[in-house]
């Protein structure tokens, strides 16, 4: 009995497989597929050429800003008359003038025998302690002041006329929410 209902359901299959396929109904997609194929096939244009990436040096860092307003002759003649400035090109450089001061963040304070000691993020994961005296960034910079909120660094950058000017920088401190 089982048998005789497993040949009459694939027999029905079958036939109902067959009475669908039915070749004239789609006779448009057989003939649009004939003609693709009959097409010449197109070629693929090879890769451009790889350049590899340059670089860019900046080398004008040490020059003045040209965020800030010029400076007059008159005005160059009257700072070269009063103080002049210098970095020392003598003195140990310490670890954070290898860094640029843009680059460096302030992350906290800590106060050690009544000094106040700022946290700085070199930016590379390291983390320094610095007070006043102590100097960072690539253009002379030397702490002057330092609180609980921000630093006062003062750097020592080329006025471009084989002078020094000093340019004051304020470091806050980052607060993370």
């Amino acid at each position: 009995m089982k048998k005789i209902s497993y040949a009459l359901i694939s027999g029905l299959c079958v036939f109902l497989l067959t009475a669908c396929d039915s070749s004239s109904q789609h006779q448009d997609l057989h003939d649009f597929m004939a003609e693709t194929k009959r097409r010449p096939q197109g070629q693929i244009e090879p890769l451009p050429a790889f350049r590899p990436y340059r670089p860019f040096a900046y080398s004008a860092m040490t020059l003045r800003s040209p965020f800030d307003p010029p400076v007059r002759e008159e005005d160059k003649a009257s700072i070269k008359g009063g103080r002049t400035v210098e970095p020392d090109m003598n003195r140990e450089r310490e670890y954070l003038e290898s860094f640029n001061i843009a680059g460096l963040t302030m992350v906290g304070t800590l106060t050690k025998s009544g000094r106040l000691w700022a946290l700085i993020d070199d930016g590379q994961g390291g983390v320094h302690s610095v007070t006043i005296g102590n100097y960072m960034g690539k253009n002379h910079g030397k702490i002057v002041t330092a609180d609980r909120a921000q630093i006062e660094v003062l750097e020592i950058v080329s006025d471009g006329a084989n002078g020094w000017v000093e340019r004051p920088r304020i470091i806050k401190l980052e607060e993370k929410e």
